[in-house]
């Protein structure tokens, strides 16, 4: 019964903002170039599907955002368990964390054009940047927080090189921590992918910036909402595979 009542107010919601926003252009409160009714956004839709463009945006964009995100993640998993397990190594690289930790992904835009072209690459590399910082501190915090007592009893039952603690004790404990990181990079990610085509890369982002030159608002509703869409698909696909890879916790 509670389950329905929050599904029923949250349909409810959903209805009441679609309605508030919908009235806002009709009534003549917002010009419709700039924030078009949401009555107009399946005749863009199909416009755009016909057309074959949205589609082609879509595939580039997924392509861009699962290589960016499996290389930024796959770098902050590896350099923060390094981080996590080694106090030397964290020592070495602290200052270098503290310097690049605080410049935002929109700044390495023109290196990644420099280094990279207007190529698909350069998206991959923005996106990356974005996602590793997440994994890194999530990954290296999980692995710090480690219950000594268990690192303890490992070393007791003869698992004493890194390679062993690792892999029995600090990996499986960590693993929690570790997938929050991921799962917040999931959103992040998707935010990157805007920075990081809007200079030329074919996809969403670079479709969006087209739109947006010629006023076609609705055309850009469609796929902010059409990311919206993506990042639920993926962030479900998430948790189902959360609580599959935590279900020992249960």
């Amino acid at each position: 019964m509670r389950y329905l009542r929050s599904t029923l107010l949250a349909a409810a919601g959903l209805i009441a903002f679609l309605g508030f926003w919908e009235a806002m252009p009709r009534l003549g409160l917002i010009n419709p170039a700039f924030l078009p009714p949401p009555s107009t956004l399946p005749a863009a839709f199909l416009r755009e599907i016909s057309l074959g463009i949205w589609p082609e945006a879509v595939v580039a964009s997924l392509s861009h955002y699962i290589v960016g995100l499996a290389v930024g993640a796959g770098a902050g998993i590896g350099l923060g368990l390094l981080s996590g397990m080694f106090r030397p190594f964290e020592a070495f690289t602290a200052w270098i964390v503290r310097l690049l930790r605080p410049i935002p992904g929109l700044a390495w835009v023109p290196f990644a054009i420099i280094w990279f072209g207007v190529q698909p690459s350069a998206a991959v590399f923005i996106i990356a940047i974005g996602v590793f910082w997440i994994v890194f501190f999530a990954t290296q915090g999980a692995v710090r927080h480690v219950d000594r007592d268990l690192i303890e009893v490992a070393q007791a039952f003869g698992f004493r090189s890194p390679l062993s603690r690792l892999v029995k004790i600090l990996l499986p404990a960590a693993t929690p921590g570790i997938l929050v990181g991921l799962r917040t990079a999931l959103g992040q990610a998707w935010m990157a992918v805007v920075a990081a085509e809007i200079f030329g890369v074919p996809g969403v982002g670079q479709r969006m910036m087209q739109a947006s030159s010629l006023l076609s608002t609705d055309i850009v509703v469609v796929y902010m909402l059409t990311m919206a869409a993506l990042y639920g698909l993926f962030d479900t696909a998430f948790v189902a595979l959360q609580g599959w890879l935590l279900r020992w916790r249960a």
